[in-house]
């Protein structure tokens, strides 16, 4: 928090409250999540009870994500978790990135407006469920947070993007780590325990037997982490056993060789102040085959846990679509992720280098840099692209030595230069770079360039789905109508909603037909799927229609004539269809429809209701099909809405309830701007996120006092 008053006061406030959250909730693990100025990321601002490393993967979540985090804020609502297997078929990607036993909930702090969300972990030993009682304190607590982020605010404190989160302790319970105490602790754990370690996973306890078993004095193991102070516990399955006891709050066992061939048993007894370790000799067991030597150098951040961080960005990288989505994850998860401050991702297009996104560089930089030409003098991304093989410049001397005027473009004093290659074939390049010199440990510069491949990948499909994308928007726009004609008597609007899953792109239409003075036809219809093929039929379907309805048919013959035209073509889709005559002089409407949902009308009174309308088949499908006609009275001040099924239909309700409340919101809109009207039809209708299926409305409103609009 920032402030112009006392800003450690407030974020002393907030951490207090949030660990007392914590600890009277029993959870073993908190996280208070806060959004960023844009909305689009939930940035990790305090944790407790666990390290601020197990939180690396987390520590930036995309509002748009599929993470319980990313849902309860999105959808304003508390999202519970009883299990690993419910967190599996609901969250998969966050199951395989935290693949413990536990229990979860995340709710939305919420006051004045929305603040970010509370993650609260328990260990699966609790009850899969929640009690309304917890419920109840999990959300008042959430209403406090808020409350506390408010005040901060008014006094001019707001949430910083931090590169780490505030570490805080839950209070009653917890004692100082120094050696002493941690003996104490292990002995209320273990009798006669030998070895204690904190959350962080240092060992702040170890007997006199313990040194014995692993072949180091106290001295030499005190405050270190295991797998860097003991050679052979370098290995990510060691450190993986301790991740998994400090998530799950539950003992953990394993066998461990200590060179040349003494097998030791280790036991891991987990609670909200550290880990017991429990180390016996274990016998009878064949050492196995030798293991290739591991370099000496200690790595700047734990085996482990770069193994979660690749995981968690590979499975990220699995679900974007577009190119803009693979910048922002590349901006928002990956450059955090190795504590970079600038990124430019590139294109290779006709021997140049296009700059497609990028973060933490002044315009004027970009200027210069977009467009280079492959083989490029000023930096080395041009190389990288070309030999495939990537770059790591650790400071501003480096750099000068080879390509002089980098350095000036960005002010940057750190580059990795990352190709990104797919199928042997080359994309683009990734570069990350930074504001002081960096060093690229082994191990930082192996996971960048296997995220480099993850990240082409991703960046490959995305700009196929960006091409498709557009060739489809482009034939959908061509197909609806630019604009519906002005008619004398009539208001009109309309909207084309398409589904969110997809293409963007579907088989509804809707049309407005000027027949002569005082005449038109209106009609609506939905082809099915929502695809390229939808929309191809869907501009077969509204063609013929048009072509018979210019003729001056009745609404059966315009129908029927167009049902031909479909079973002639001998599609696979079918087609629903509502056509209307409008006659504003005689004031009469006539209507037929093939399947689809009744209209909505609404009277100058106020009273809406569906309109009665004797539905035929479906258009494709018998050449010899019949559609009743029903005629409506054309009273000035009437409302008339057309709409397709995906207004109203949703999984698991009813189709008429789901009709009766869109009519019955209808009669509670006024009739002055049309498209407010459609806003709240579709509000009502709850089709304003996700939409399994594409939305087509047309409402037409009679004039009391006649006049031409457009």
């Amino acid at each position: 928090m920032t402030g112009t008053d006392d800003p450690a006061t407030d974020a002393g406030e907030l951490d207090a409250a949030f660990a007392e959250t914590v600890r009277r909730t029993g959870a073993s693990i908190g996280a208070l999540y806060l959004l960023d100025p844009g909305g689009r990321l939930l940035c990790l601002e305090v944790l407790c009870g666990a390290p601020a490393e197990f939180a690396a993967p987390w520590a930036r979540v995309p509002t748009a994500g599929p993470a319980p985090v990313a849902v309860a804020v999105r959808e304003g609502r508390m999202v519970w978790v009883g299990s690993h297997e419910e967190m599996a078929r609901s969250y998969p990607r966050t199951a395989m990135v935290l693949p413990y036993p536990l229990a979860l909930v995340a709710a939305p702090v919420t006051g004045v407006r929305t603040w970010g969300v509370l993650l609260l972990m328990w260990p699966a030993t609790r009850p899969p469920y929640m009690t309304g009682r917890e419920r109840g304190h999990i959300a008042s607590s959430c209403r406090r947070l808020a409350r506390l982020l408010e005040e901060a605010a008014e006094h001019g404190g707001s949430p910083a993007a931090r590169v780490r989160p505030r570490v805080v302790t839950a209070g009653a319970g917890h004692r100082t780590a120094s050696p002493a105490m941690a003996a104490a602790d292990f002995a209320e754990r273990l009798p006669g325990g030998s070895c204690a370690l904190d959350l962080e996973g240092r060992i702040t306890y170890v007997s006199s037997g313990a040194c014995e078993l692993l072949g180091r004095d106290a001295d030499g193991l005190l405050g270190t982490l295991p797998w860097q102070s003991l050679r052979w516990l370098d290995d990510p399955v060691c450190e993986d056993h301790y991740r998994a006891a400090v998530i799950s709050r539950e003992p953990v066992s394993f066998t461990v060789c200590r060179p040349p061939g003494r097998w030791l048993e280790i036991h891991l007894y987990p609670d909200a102040s550290g880990i017991s370790a429990r180390i016996i000799p274990s016998g009878g067991r064949p050492p196995p085959s030798p293991a290739p030597r591991r370099p000496t150098g200690t790595a700047d951040r734990a085996r482990a846990g770069q193994l979660y961080q690749l995981t968690h960005l590979a499975a990220a990288l699995t679900e974007v679509v577009g190119v803009q989505d693979v910048i922002d994850l590349v901006a928002d998860q990956i450059m955090p992720a190795f504590g970079a401050q600038g990124l430019v991702l590139s294109t290779a297009d006709a021997g140049r280098l296009r700059i497609t996104g990028y973060r933490g560089y002044p315009p004027s930089a970009i200027e210069r840099l977009d467009g280079l030409s492959v083989d490029t003098g000023l930096t080395p991304a041009g190389r990288a692209l070309s030999t495939g093989v990537p770059a790591f410049v650790p400071d501003p001397e480096e750099m000068r030595r080879v390509y002089p005027e980098a350095p000036l473009v960005g002010g940057k004093r750190a580059w990795a230069f990352l190709p990104l290659i797919t199928s042997g074939r080359p994309v683009g390049v990734c570069v990350l770079s930074y504001d002081g010199p960096h060093t690229f440990s082994a191990e930082e510069r192996a996971v960048m360039t296997s995220l480099a491949g993850l990240v082409a990948q991703a960046f490959d499909r995305a700009r196929l789905y960006d091409t498709k994308h557009e060739l489809a928007h482009g034939l959908q726009q061509a197909l609806l109508p630019h604009s519906l004609p002005a008619v004398t008597g009539l208001r009109v609007a309309a909207r084309y909603l398409p589904a969110t899953r997809g293409m963007d792109i579907g088989g509804d239409f809707y049309d407005l037909i000027r027949l002569g003075d005082g005449t038109a036809a209106a009609v609506i219809g939905d082809v099915q799927g929502h695809n390229v093929a939808a929309a191809a039929l869907m501009g077969q379907v509204r063609s013929g229609v048009h072509a018979h309805a210019t003729l001056g048919t009745s609404p059966d013959q315009v129908l029927l004539g167009t049902n031909r035209l479909l079973t002639d073509l001998g599609t696979d889709l079918f087609t629903s269809c509502l056509y209307a005559h409008l006659d504003l002089v005689r004031r009469r409407a006539t209507l037929a429809s093939a399947g689809h949902p009744p209209p909505l009308l609404r009277l100058p009174d106020g009273d809406a209701r569906p309109v009665a309308v004797p539905p035929g088949p479906l258009l494709g499908i018998d050449p010899g099909a019949v559609f009743p006609v029903a005629e409506l009275p054309l009273t000035p001040g009437l409302t008339l809405v057309f709409y397709t099924d995906g207004l109203v239909e949703t999984p698991g309700a009813d189709l008429d309830d789901s009709i009766a409340r869109l009519a019955g919101r209808l009669g509670c809109s006024g009739d002055g701007d049309l498209d407010l009207l459609i806003d709240g039809l579709l509000s009502e209708a709850g089709t304003t996120g996700q939409r399994l299926d594409d939305i087509a409305i047309l409402v037409l409103h009679h004039e009391t006092d006649p006049r031409p609009t457009g």
